[in-house]
């Protein structure tokens, strides 16, 4: 006899209900979704049992294997308003995660939304940022990209940093950030290091959040992608992602009550 398989909406409210109770998974509530369309529904049917609107949107990155054979190479999550806050202007930042889930502290170029007289979209502004990607599932980092897209694009909140001049947004080697976690060496990058830049991935957001049914709002963010990549943290940790002359957001990691 075999066992049941979960529907999504059983997965997609298992997913929503560790969230909202802090409570850490061992595992995916279900099978990982095998395509990138079973994934987005579940992260739609997550998304329409959150009980919050929608700030703005993540972009990841898909694995190698999942680009070439999906044709694309990023992925969006949602980042919903009560998870958004400004950069502390004095001291660090509170970095919240899931206590015995996973984490990762990104350093991001995040561009907000307006549209035109004509009615297309363009930036009003842009940002320096930090994701903060976490997610109860302890073995997601594990899972691969699809289950990130699944679990609402494995993020958890979005802090806001300081202004960073408009034309530079499209100069993806003029924007820099070191990172650092802890005594770890630090890790330097331009934003060049995200194929086609930030621009490229602000670009597949309109796109991939009008796909989905949800087309991106004036007054809405996209955080573009991790400038030095993925840096796994956990509570107690202290990160900083310097961007040079735009300032610095120095983080404090704690578990979310």
């Amino acid at each position: 006899m075999h066992e049941a398989v979960p529907s999504a909406d059983v997965v997609a409210r298992a997913l929503v209900e560790a969230r909202l109770t802090r409570l850490a998974c061992d595992a995916f509530p279900g099978a990982v979704p095998d395509t990138l369309e079973d994934a987005y529904a579940l992260q739609l049917a997550a998304i329409a049992l959150w009980p919050d609107v929608i700030a703005g949107w993540k972009v990841g990155r898909l694995t190698q294997d999942l680009a070439q054979r999906f044709g694309c190479d990023r992925f969006i999550g949602p980042v919903f308003r009560g998870a958004v806050a400004p950069m502390a202007r004095k001291g660090a930042s509170r970095f919240g995660m899931f206590a015995a889930g996973s984490a990762a502290f990104e350093a991001e170029y995040v561009a907000f939304v307006a549209f035109g007289a004509d009615g297309v979209a363009t930036i009003s502004h842009v940002t320096t940022g930090i994701e903060v990607a976490s997610s109860p599932i302890a073995s997601l980092p594990l899972l691969g990209s699809l289950a990130s897209v699944a679990d609402l694009g494995n993020n958890a909140g979005q802090i806001i940093g300081a202004p960073v001049p408009f034309d530079r947004f499209w100069n993806a080697e003029t924007l820099t950030c070191e990172t650092r976690i802890d005594a770890e060496p630090p890790v330097s990058r331009t934003a060049a290091a995200l194929p086609g830049g930030p621009a490229t991935a602000f670009a597949f957001a309109l796109e991939q959040a009008a796909t989905l049914g949800l087309p991106l709002q004036a007054g809405q963010f996209v955080s573009t992608g991790a400038v030095t990549g993925m840096h796994a943290v956990a509570p107690g940790q202290r990160c900083s992602a310097d961007f040079g002359e735009f300032g610095r957001i120095d983080c404090n990691v704690v578990a979310l009550a």
